[in-house]
């Protein structure tokens, strides 16, 4: 009866926590489809845009190594559940921004409230896809994905009715943190053993999570590059209407909701390597079609490539950091860290050549690096299913609410 009973935790805790990976991408769906409202609103250059859009990576980065912290003092659930309430205000910050300095401070805070929660929703899902005894990581991603799909059409048709950011970001950050709380009774409260040591407040990454963590790099910088700049590339590039060039980031997320919520019974056939591999491929060509036209109609599948190719690497990073040993929270702290450094440097790369030369110039950058993952794959070789099964979710560790 307890092992049925334990059973039941875990498919719950599965579903909770695939809805919290839905509400943490609609926050980001919400946002980057108001990125060309925020330029024109502020008057910003592609360089000054790009220099604001490091903010929310550094704050990631900085906030990021605390988030091992958090977990082990609180417990995890806590620690999901008001990180991402807290995640979700920030999203009314930056259209309250009134020039390029406040925008940046507002994104910074967005960027750190998204890091620490990003750490501790993944470190969940982690532990639960071991308790569940099979790939479901992606799967995960790809309801974060579905998530940013959803927000992002209301936020297409927002700016298809010039309706003002500043409205639809705030009442959107309080329906979102209303849900969040929600969404997060019965996840698994997974807390130290007694007389476990506390983390380190600010840990570095360990260095099991280098290898990891460049391929997911890798992967990051495309997705970033993509979901901040495919709008301003098709206005700029291809001439698009504003309503179109929102709806790339919608295509754009689309096909990789497909991919991700498809990605784990790839995974289960070819294995994380060759899913890496696979994937390195199509996001490349997609990039190749990006910088080879000059039509919307043409960008848009190749951006949609882009975003079929990525979609696994990242959820397969954090399940093969999860696995890689010791603590986990600080090993996918650790991965996450590297891989969202890549937020930081791809909005001012970007915006930065985009200045000097042009934006076409910069997705051969985006392309270089998605050909790159090809070959660092085999990084990932640890990323195996777990021998935990549901149903073993031992009383003493692990509560829901």
């Amino acid at each position: 009866m307890e092992t049925m009973e334990s059973g039941q935790q875990v498919r719950r805790a599965r579903v909770r926590i695939a809805l919290v990976f839905a509400v943490h991408g609609a926050v980001t769906g919400s946002f980057v489809s108001r990125i060309p409202w925020l330029q024109d609103h502020l008057d910003l250059s592609p360089g000054q845009l790009g220099l604001a859009l490091v903010a929310p990576a550094v704050g990631a980065s900085l906030a990021m190594p605390l988030a091992g912290r958090i977990v082990h003092r609180y417990g995890a659930l806590a620690a999901v559940r008001w990180l991402l309430v807290l995640w979700c205000l920030s999203l009314a910050l930056p259209a309250t921004a009134v020039n390029l300095p406040t925008l940046f401070l507002a994104l910074l805070v967005y960027g750190g409230t998204s890091g620490m929660s990003d750490v501790a929703m993944n470190a969940q899902g982690v532990e639960v896809e071991q308790r569940y005894g099979r790939s479901i990581m992606s799967g995960l991603h790809g309801m974060w994905s579905a998530g940013g799909l959803l927000a992002s059409g209301f936020g297409v048709l927002a700016a298809h009715q010039q309706f003002d950011a500043r409205i639809q970001l705030a009442l959107t950050a309080l329906v979102l943190a209303a849900a969040g709380y929600a969404v997060c009774g019965g996840l698994l409260d997974v807390r130290p053993a007694p007389g476990a040591e506390e983390p380190p407040r600010f840990a570095l990454p360990p260095r099991s999570a280098l290898a990891i963590g460049l391929v997911g790099f890798c992967a990051v910088f495309a997705e970033g590059a993509s979901m901040d700049w495919s709008g301003v590339y098709l206005r700029d590039v291809t001439g698009a209407s504003p309503s179109v060039a929102a709806a790339c980031y919608t295509a754009f997320a689309a096909t990789m909701t497909v991919a991700r919520l498809l990605g784990d019974l790839l995974v289960q056939r070819l294995g994380a390597v060759r899913s890496v591999r696979v994937g390195g491929s199509l996001a490349t060509a997609g990039g190749l079609l990006v910088i080879a036209t000059d039509s919307a109609w043409a960008a848009i599948p190749g951006f949609a490539l882009i975003g079929i190719g990525i979609a696994v690497v990242v959820p397969l990073a954090f399940a093969a950091a999860g696995r890689a040993g010791g603590d986990p929270s600080r090993s996918i702290a650790g991965v996450a860290t590297i891989t969202y450094t890549s937020g930081l440097v791809a909005p001012a790369i970007v915006g930065g050549i985009a200045q000097a030369s042009s934006l076409t110039v910069s997705f051969t950058v985006v392309t270089a690096l998605t050909a790159a993952m090809v070959l660092g794959a085999g990084a990932l070789r640890q990323n195996r299913p777990s021998d935990k099964v549901a149903g073993t979710v031992p009383n003493d560790s692990v509560t829901t609410h």
